[in-house]
């Protein structure tokens, strides 16, 4: 059996509320003393006040002594009276807060109102539907009954202030949401999925639900919880809005398509900064997701890549004089781009200059590169400086990319796959020295070979491994390969 305590002052603070004979006074709780009874313990701390050695305060630290479960906890009510805020999702505050003004929400519009707005969190839920996550990732990380967090516009809306709520503040719809939400917290409390006892450590695998083209397929990630399960490890599949739960796991696999200003990097360096393990970490992430970074790194390592121009934004003579200079056709890249978007095949000088010119309101930078014809180019899967699985991309029919984005549904060249043993030496060997300068994680090297001439396109963190495709002749083999290298990681950490 399980116990559960609902901590209060005095017993007229829940007049409003169904009576509940979990109900107990924070005088009364403290007077109970320290006892050997081992029966689980929640506790949800009700006071009025958790300032520092008032009743609120000793009742969550003796609950502490007493090894039982109480929120907030003083670690939380300490962090509470610094006001710190750490590592919230607060990318889409603006947009969010901007969409409860349009409803009319009691949100201040900013231009000729107030500049102030609060919101109460009754166990991490509120009424303002578009504030959800965010109050999700709050109470996450700062795990308290009632909490009300204030806003303050200035350019942007931010988190002005975060303090503990009573429930003598709550409005009426406050109160039924309280009620709710204390429902639901106390029937997930005691639970603790089976699942969980089997398995030595916990694999987060970041995907996007609604991403046309994912790095990993349904029957990619099948292959990827099988694989990790049988090596004892329980993987689930989470996205962007489980960003505050991610530092319950052991490690993190992201099969999202990453990009330094999306999500998916503030995943990986959070991750990083909890010392999980990480695939592809920060630092590849940064490298791999800049071709002009990129094209700079090897370059002044000597891996051979296409005749590779950096063009600069403003600078319009210059690129007059390149674009009468140029063998044609080149190719033209957005840095940042990646399965063939932000990439053009220019043909005249005048398809180059206004390319360029649409290209630098994304970008002060665009890249420049020699036309190279191939039937296919090379992808070879690289896993902590080893080959893992080697393809080979046919163009689109009719098209000169793997991608044909110029249809109504984006179209994919054939594939074929090999085992490694098949792949020309020079081939592993170029993609080898070029992930040697990016790290140790998980990497897919795009390469072109036109004679005994070798060259690397790309270095590209997260590579597919899609079933059916990288997989076609390792099978699952493939992904116990990556599981494993997971699970070495995750011993070595825990060593």
């Amino acid at each position: 059996m399980s116990r559960l305590h609902l901590i209060l002052d005095k017993p007229s603070d829940w007049v409003g509320y169904y009576p509940s004979d979990d109900l107990i006074t924070a005088h009364d709780y403290l007077a109970q003393g320290s006892r050997t009874d081992t029966t689980p313990t929640q506790v949800i701390n009700l006071c009025d006040s958790f300032r520092y050695l008032s009743y609120g305060y000793y009742t969550s630290l003796l609950a502490e002594a007493r090894g039982h479960k109480v929120i907030p906890s003083i670690r939380t009510i300490n962090d509470l009276a610094r006001k710190s805020i750490y590592s919230l999702n607060m990318d889409q505050l603006d947009a969010a807060l901007n969409k409860l003004r349009s409803r009319k929400q009691g949100v201040p519009n900013s231009a000729t109102e107030t500049t102030q707005f609060t919101m109460t969190l009754c166990f991490g839920q509120t009424l303002h539907e578009p504030l959800a996550d965010l109050g999700r990732q709050i109470f996450e990380q700062y795990p308290c009954p009632i909490l009300q967090v204030s806003f303050h516009h200035g350019q942007n809306w931010q988190i002005e202030s975060l303090r503990p709520g009573n429930l003598k503040q709550l409005s009426e719809a406050e109160q039924d949401l309280f009620a709710a939400a204390l429902d639901s917290f106390s029937k997930k409390v005691w639970r603790k999925p089976s699942t969980r006892k089997r398995y030595r450590y916990e694999l987060a695998v970041l995907i996007n639900r609604e991403e046309k083209l994912p790095p990993s397929d349904n029957g990619a990630l099948r292959q990827i919880i099988r694989a990790g399960r049988k090596l004892g490890i329980d993987v689930d599949l989470i996205e962007k809005k489980d960003f505050g739960h991610l530092a319950e796991y052991d490690a993190l696999f992201i099969r999202e398509t990453t990009s330094i200003s999306n999500h998916t990097y503030r995943f990986a360096k959070k991750a990083e900064v909890e010392g999980m393990v990480v695939m592809d970490d920060p630092r590849s992430i940064l490298r791999c997701c800049n071709k002009v970074y990129l094209a700079d790194l090897l370059a002044s390592k000597g891996i051979p890549t296409p005749q590779t121009t950096l063009l600069y934004k403003g600078q319009t003579r210059q690129l007059e004089k390149l674009a009468g200079e140029l063998t044609y056709p080149g190719v033209l890249k957005i840095p940042d781009g990646a399965f063939s978007k932000g990439v053009v095949k220019v043909e005249t000088p005048e398809a180059l200059i206004q390319q360029a010119s649409a290209f630098f309101r994304q970008s002060a930078i665009v890249l420049l590169q020699e036309y190279l014809y191939t039937d296919y180019d090379w992808r070879i899967g690289i896993l902590n400086n080893k080959p893992l699985f080697a393809c080979q991309y046919f163009m689109s029919k009719g098209h000169w990319q793997i991608y044909n984005h110029t249809q109504a549904k984006t179209v994919s060249g054939r594939f074929q796959t090999l085992p490694v043993e098949q792949v020309p030496a020079a081939v592993i060997k170029t993609a080898l020295k070029a992930t040697r300068l990016i790290g140790d994680g998980l990497y897919g090297v795009d390469l072109k070979q036109s004679g005994d001439r070798v060259v690397v396109i790309e270095v590209n963190d997260n590579p597919n491994l899609d079933s059916g495709v990288e997989d076609a002749f390792l099978g699952a083999e493939l992904y116990h390969r990556v599981m494993f290298e997971f699970l070495r990681r995750m011993e070595q950490r825990q060593r």
